[in-house]
């Protein structure tokens, strides 16, 4: 199995357990706040990673490299409105409506990237693309 294979499915399974765990703590507090303190515990926790694995001379090279940099913000605040976003539409909604909307973001993704970069995708990864968008939508209407 490839590397970037296993990568994909931790992610998707950690992913599973941000909803689970989100849900959960949502609990009678603020969406925002809650997300708030949950990218604090990220960044402490990412830059704790960054120190364990060795790699904190690489940090000025990130910092000093302007377009990436730039990008990596951008990145970032996509993130920090996506996040913020889904605890907003979990604490209203229930996780097996929310979590498949939310996951609609592979179809944006693919979309976009065939757009921007370019990408080329066979005609099966186009079917596959739009079940996913369609299984999104089942799943969210009908619940």
């Amino acid at each position: 199995m490839s590397t970037w294979l296993i990568y994909a499915l931790l992610s998707a399974l950690c992913a599973a357990f941000v909803s689970i765990f989100g849900k959960i703590g949502l609990t009678g507090l603020d969406s925002s706040a809650a997300t708030a303190v949950r990218a604090a515990i990220m960044a402490v926790f990412l830059v704790g990673v960054v120190i364990a694995e060795g790699h904190v001379s690489d940090l000025p090279q990130v910092l000093s490299d302007k377009k990436a940099l730039l990008f990596v913000a951008l990145s970032g605040i996509a993130g920090a409105l996506s996040w913020l976003f889904y605890f907003m539409a979990l604490k209203e909604g229930a996780v097996s409506q929310v979590a498949p909307i939310d996951k609609l973001s592979v179809v944006f993704a693919v979309v976009i990237a065939v757009l921007v970069f370019g990408e080329q995708i066979s005609f099966m990864h186009a079917a596959a693309i739009a079940m996913i968008a369609a299984g999104g939508v089942i799943l969210a209407i009908f619940p």
